[in-house]
């Protein structure tokens, strides 16, 4: 018999959590479940048992359970994730990628997403209602994700139909890093998914369309996209959802191309144009690398940009000998550091921080869910409500056709 547990509330991240992991000297070692929760990292109630075990008994379990379940389970990992836990994963990639490979999964009842609850949401809509998606901490989230809510995005919507009157169409996109509801919102208003790879083909799609884009909910991404491609900041307005019309008067928004979402990436918005230039004086021909969710002014300053999967296969596929100052998570940074001896590549911050909600998946968790599944249980299901799926799978339909 098959139990599916009761689902949690994600839970916020706290500047406390957010600094809690914070290293200049780049030291992520394992710990205990135990010990990172008397550091400050959020965590779901779990068994006693699992909060002391060592990492080496959870690899061991780890192992049993996958081998116990054999094809039946499949775990997905995103490149953020601590590398204690990517190694567990068969496939690894960014929240692109996963999400293709998640509608693509046929064989496995279980699809363990090690990452955080919106890509969980989206292998839930993309994979096959007979499949059980499963986050292993219900309390990683994403803080981007949480800056649009559901109510404030449908307020926006209603106050940019009422100001434009047949005046303008406006056509919504939502970042890969936003929850069911805003995407369901999307599909249902003749907008579209994307991700960091293909926001330029999503923006040009729209603008068949339409004369104006709603970005959601980064909106650095929103603006870098919008001036790769030739539009002025002058034709963007950024809204904010705590002020009266977003804090914009009926005449700025009819004048805009793009409507920005006022979010951002705190893991990103790290990144300085003062980081910059010390690695170029401390390293002669460096080549910087950043991604698009960094601020504009980082972004100018850099040789490259581009989605995790392009900062990935351009070191990757780099010469021996070469460079690379990145600006992305420090847990991809240290992955590609590791597998590319040949290279120097560190990370643009000197300080350490480590995406918080993604961290929140300690090895612990993913030995629980496993467990469970080897004793008939769906331990952490996410399940989006039928009508939300329904109009989010047109969305994200939409971006994997564009992205053909």
């Amino acid at each position: 018999m098959t139990m599916t547990l009761n689902r949690q509330t994600v839970i916020p991240i706290t500047e406390l959590e957010q600094s809690a992991f914070c290293r200049s000297d780049g030291n992520l070692r394992t710990q205990t479940l135990e010990e990172e929760f008397k550091a400050g990292v959020r965590w779901q109630k779990i068994p006693t048992r699992y909060m002391k075990l060592s990492p080496e008994e959870i690899d061991a379990g780890i192992a049993e359970a996958k081998k116990a379940l054999g094809n039946q389970v499949i775990l997905l990992g995103h490149h953020y994730q601590r590398s204690d836990v990517i190694k567990y994963a068969d496939i690894r990639g960014d929240s692109y990628l996963l999400s293709k490979q998640a509608a693509e999964i046929k064989d496995a009842r279980a699809i363990v997403f090690c990452g955080v609850h919106f890509m969980a949401e989206t292998a839930d809509i993309l994979s096959s209602d007979d499949q059980s998606v499963i986050l292993p901490n219900m309390a990683a989230g994403c803080s981007m994700a949480d800056m649009a809510n559901l109510e404030e995005v449908e307020d926006c919507w209603d106050d940019l139909q009422s100001v434009l009157e047949g005046q303008g169409t406006v056509v919504p996109i939502t970042y890969m890093n936003s929850t069911a509801d805003i995407k369901a919102l999307c599909g249902k208003n003749g907008g579209l998914v994307c991700t960091s790879s293909n926001a330029d083909r999503a923006f040009n799609w729209a603008y068949e369309r339409g004369d104006k884009v709603l970005f959601l909910p980064d909106q650095h991404l929103g603006r870098n996209t919008a001036l790769k491609m030739g539009i002025p900041e002058t034709e963007m307005v950024v809204w904010d959802p705590f002020k009266q019309m977003g804090g914009l008067s009926p005449e700025q928004i009819r004048r805009a191309k793009v409507i920005l979402w006022k979010g951002h990436c705190s893991v990103h918005t790290r990144f300085t144009t003062k980081q910059i230039e010390e690695a170029r004086e401390q390293h002669p021909g460096i080549n910087v690398i950043v991604h698009p969710e960094c601020t504009k002014e980082a972004v100018a300053a850099a040789d490259y940009v581009g989605s995790t999967e392009y900062i990935q296969n351009m070191i990757n596929a780099a010469p021996t000998g070469s460079v690379w100052g990145v600006g992305t998570e420090i847990n991809m940074v240290s992955r590609l550091a590791k597998e590319n001896p040949d290279k120097t590549v560190f990370c643009l911050d000197p300080v350490v921080c480590p995406c918080a909600t993604m961290y929140r998946i300690h090895p612990a968790y993913v030995l629980w869910v496993l467990d469970g599944l080897v004793a008939g249980l769906v331990i952490n299901r996410i399940e989006v409500p039928p009508a939300t799926k329904a109009n989010a799978r047109i969305a994200l339909d939409r971006m994997l056709e564009i992205s053909k």
